[in-house]
């Protein structure tokens, strides 16, 4: 299954909703280039909705990981939300949930956003 992002604006919140593998290659360019849009155009929140994602591996860790890193040199935050519970197993394993803010649904992660 290829990936597919889409941009949306919620407010002053950005949204980028992931779909499919995140396995390198074009996939997780797509996502690098949607997240180095956002940061262009001066947003300073960020959601990034892996409800739809159904694998990732050590490249897309590392692509979500320098979005957090790049926003955080920003003075901006990355939020997560969807993860499936195998994704979530992963995140736990290499203590990823120290590093990133992750709501169960968009609506929460958006919630979570507007009161910062």
């Amino acid at each position: 299954m290829a990936l597919k992002t889409t941009t949306l604006q919620s407010g002053t919140i950005g949204v980028i909703e992931v779909k499919g593998s995140l396995v390198g290659g074009e996939e997780t360019d797509e996502l690098n280039n949607a997240v180095a849009d956002f940061v262009e155009q001066g947003n300073k929140k960020l959601i990034i909705d892996l409800a739809k994602v159904d694998y990732l591996n050590s490249t897309a860790i590392g692509v979500l990981v320098k979005a957090h890193t790049t926003y955080k040199k920003h003075q901006g935050l990355v939020k997560l939300c969807g993860i499936n519970k195998n994704i979530n197993n992963i995140f736990v394993i290499t203590k990823l949930t120290l590093v990133f803010e992750v709501a169960e649904t968009r609506e929460e992660a958006v919630q979570a956003l507007s009161q910062d």
